[in-house]
């Protein structure tokens, strides 16, 4: 059976990208899976080059095709920050304080100038193959003036959708993969490996 490696520790993102393998044909690994994980630097300067550096140092071990990825938040108030430093904008994956963090840093900025967008760079590197497929995927948004919602994680309960009038914390699971950057990124990948792949 063929395998694929997905460079990431959270199970509920390897559910995501499962959805998309036929896995009578291909056995998916997570971080979780193996022994001897390598230290992963993240000294990029990109979504993609982090997302690289993580799918190139998994493939290099295993000598597996690799999918990895690298999400933020861009705030256009705040220049594009968090961006890459998203996960740790306050304190290493800390979630609330990362959140009281952002609405500190957009105090007194009005309604109007709140946009915001996620973006996912997706990058599946494989051994035989020279050229990496690289996509991403967006969702624009506003950032609410106070958390709202107690689904999703990161900045799910302060990302406020317009059309739907509620935050991505707000919406169940199906309805966020539907519409939410890393769904549209999967989706992409999705289309574009099988036509890639070079076993």
């Amino acid at each position: 059976m063929k395998k694929i490696i997905i460079a990431t520790s959270n199970p509920n993102k390897a559910k995501e990208f499962r959805r998309i393998f036929d896995e009578t044909e291909i056995e998916l690994k997570t971080l979780l899976d193996l022994t001897d994980v390598p230290e992963i630097r993240e000294t990029g300067e990109s979504f993609k080059e982090n997302a690289q550096i993580k799918a190139h140092t998994v493939m290099e071990k295993y000598k597996l095709p690799t999918i990895a990825d690298d999400s933020g938040l861009e705030v256009d108030a705040l220049f594009g920050q968090p961006g890459i430093y998203s996960a740790r904008y306050a304190g290493d994956h800390n979630d609330a304080a990362n959140n009281a963090k952002l609405l500190a840093e957009l105090g007194g900025v009005p309604e109007e100038k709140r946009t915001a967008r996620f973006v996912t760079t997706l990058v599946f590197a494989n051994p035989n193959n020279d050229e990496d497929l690289v996509v991403e995927g967006e969702v624009k948004g506003q950032i609410a003036n106070f958390p709202q919602g107690n689904n999703g994680f990161g900045y799910d309960p302060l990302f406020y959708l317009p059309d739907l009038k509620k935050t991505m914390a707000e919406l169940t699971l199906d309805q966020k993969n539907e519409i939410s950057h890393r769904g549209r990124a999967i989706r992409k990948l999705e289309n574009e490996w099988p036509s890639w792949i070079n076993w």
